[in-house]
């Protein structure tokens, strides 16, 4: 079993390692295999992407990037059975730990005891987005994720959400046009649609564009719209059924009368 220990504070990882270390000994053996230490979400990511790890022992409250978001990164980035499995580590009381129960989701109260590590390893279980969005819920953890990991061959990329102009659907696949210059990412232009609908506006069935580089509309020699787009030479299409909106959005905002 690879594991993968996660927490921003040193200490805490060194307790998890020496946990780790004492359960392999008095099993004799358990096939515990600690591949990394990461003090951070994006030291995670890169982890999880070079070891493949089986196992992520997860600490939520992280700054710049929580456990939470990071999981989202890993079952975003895999298919269910090839994400690694998490137990979240967690300074939480126990009055909040009703939300991990309800959702049989394995957590380690801090501070983590070895019996309780090793009955979390011997039934580890995999998440799923629905156990995640109830654990944003009750843990106020962000909605959304805040950067969208892109693997460019064999390294990993984190891209700001905020750097993202727009996301253009093609087949199964989805290219990020953003301010370094496109990637390919295996998700959905409807999952991407629900998890950044604050940030982003469908202007076509294929096109979800960015409200804050969203600048105007122009008229088509047609009689249709487009979108002109803060940065880009040429305007998107703007299909009939999503017009209305988009007007709606930039006359609420200022940007047309």
């Amino acid at each position: 079993m690879k594991v993968l220990i996660v927490d921003d504070e040193g200490p805490a990882r060194q307790r998890l390692q020496f946990l780790l270390d004492e359960i392999a000994e008095v099993s004799e053996g358990a096939g515990i295999d600690v591949v990394g230490q990461a003090a951070n979400g994006r030291e995670a990511l890169h982890y999880c992407h070079d070891m493949a790890p089986d196992v992520v022992l997860l600490d939520i409250r992280m700054p710049d990037m929580d456990g939470i978001e990071v999981a989202m990164h890993l079952l975003a980035q895999n298919n269910l059975d090839q994400a690694p499995a998490v137990i979240f580590t967690t300074a939480f009381g126990e009055h909040a730990l009703a939300a991990f129960d309800a959702q049989a989701v394995d957590y380690l109260l801090k501070p983590i005891r070895k019996e309780r590590l090793q009955t979390a390893l011997e039934r580890v279980t995999h998440l799923n987005r629905a156990q995640i969005v109830a654990l944003q819920q009750n843990v106020g953890s962000t909605a959304a994720r805040s950067h969208l990991c892109i693997r460019l061959g064999d390294r990993m990329e984190l891209v700001a959400i905020n750097n993202i102009v727009y996301f253009e659907a093609d087949q199964k696949y989805v290219t990020v046009w953003h301010d370094g210059g496109e990637s390919l990412i295996d998700e959905t232009l409807k999952t991407l649609e629900q998890e950044f609908s604050e940030q982003f506006i469908r202007i076509h069935r294929n096109a979800l564009v960015a409200r804050q580089y969203l600048v105007g509309l122009d008229k088509t020699k047609e009689g249709g719209f487009s979108a002109v787009i803060e940065g880009l030479a040429e305007p998107l299409e703007i299909s009939r059924r999503n017009v209305a909106a988009v007007k709606k959005y930039l006359k609420q905002v200022g940007r047309i009368s």
